[in-house]
């Protein structure tokens, strides 16, 4: 039988990693709407330094012929090929702060053996707890903020954040094996589940990345970059605010969902969302905060000076 270490390969890295990181887990499944995976990913690798620890196996793991690689050809040759990619990752957040990253495809194959080898990474590491993201389409308007149902084992956690507890049978995926698994072990595990709006979920929605970027930083004290996200948040809504306007179908689809949430009645009959309560921050986040502008501030003044150069 193929032991867990077979499904990965511990990379050369030139980084000291500490023990007692944060995990953080985003892995595309069969669902990810709204793009809140993707988009959560592309932000991490566009503005934070990052290196690679864990290559999983793509023969082990990978349907390829689900997941077709991309081939470049050249005319009269393949010149490349893009295959898919399940990594773990040392990230450093705004202000410097190392944490892990867990990110690519689902394994199509050997869920078990894969959840055993990540068990093996986190003994590895000494990896402190794991954080997971994941959105699923949901019937909740844009005009209310992005919801979130929250699992683990960290009960205060889930008081603090979950605003959906349903009852109910879903589709599972590999992330909640982890979070079984882990769970069965007493190891600190949180799920946070984005509650996209279901007629957007096929649609790059800047607001569930921005959601998700702000569960992570309130549960885990990590700093990230959210400026242009939210930008580009303001402007998807506008364009999404004209185009309602054009489609009084989508109005009227848009001012029903309004009004089972301010009813405080499910649109799907399967329990009311309740919104959290905006807190205000402690010191803590705040000075979080304050680190994260002067660190922008400081590299925007540093590419500045070497553009004048």
């Amino acid at each position: 039988m193929t032991e867990p270490l077979a499904l990965y390969k511990i990379e050369e890295f030139e980084s000291q990693v500490p023990g007692g990181l944060h995990l953080v887990g985003a892995i595309s499944g069969f669902t990810d709407a709204g793009s809140c995976m993707q988009q959560v990913a592309k932000h991490i690798f566009d503005n934070l330094d990052h290196e690679v620890l864990v290559t999983f196996s793509n023969d082990e793991l990978l349907d390829y012929r689900s997941r077709r690689p991309m081939m470049y050809f050249a005319q009269d040759h393949i010149e490349d090929y893009e295959p898919a990619s399940l990594k773990l990752y040392l990230v450093w957040d705004e202000v410097g702060n190392p944490f892990l990253f867990l990110n690519g495809y689902e394994p199509d194959f050997k869920w078990e053996r894969f959840v055993s080898s990540l068990i093996e990474l986190i003994q590895h590491f000494e990896i402190a707890d794991l954080t997971w993201l994941h959105s699923i389409p949901f019937p909740i308007p844009h005009t209310r903020p992005v919801g979130v149902t929250v699992s683990g084992n960290q009960q205060s956690v889930i008081d603090k954040f979950s605003e959906w507890k349903p009852r109910t049978q879903v589709p599972g995926n590999v992330m909640h094996l982890i979070e079984y698994r882990l769970s069965e072990m007493d190891f600190p595990t949180t799920g946070f589940v984005l509650l996209v709006p279901h007629y957007l979920s096929d649609s790059d929605f800047p607001q569930s990345a921005v959601t998700a970027f702000e569960l992570i930083s309130s549960h885990l004290n990590l700093v990230f970059p959210t400026d242009d996200l939210r930008d580009d948040g303001v402007a998807f809504i506008r364009r999404l605010q004209s185009e309602i306007a054009d489609k009084p179908d989508l109005a009227r689809m848009v001012e029903s969902l309004e009004k089972s949430f301010q009813s405080e009645k499910s649109a799907n009959g399967m329990g009311a969302v309740k919104p959290r309560q905006n807190e205000v921050p402690d010191a803590e986040a705040i000075a979080a905060e304050l680190e994260g502008y002067l660190a922008r501030h400081q590299k925007n003044k540093r590419e500045s000076e070497e553009d004048e150069d």
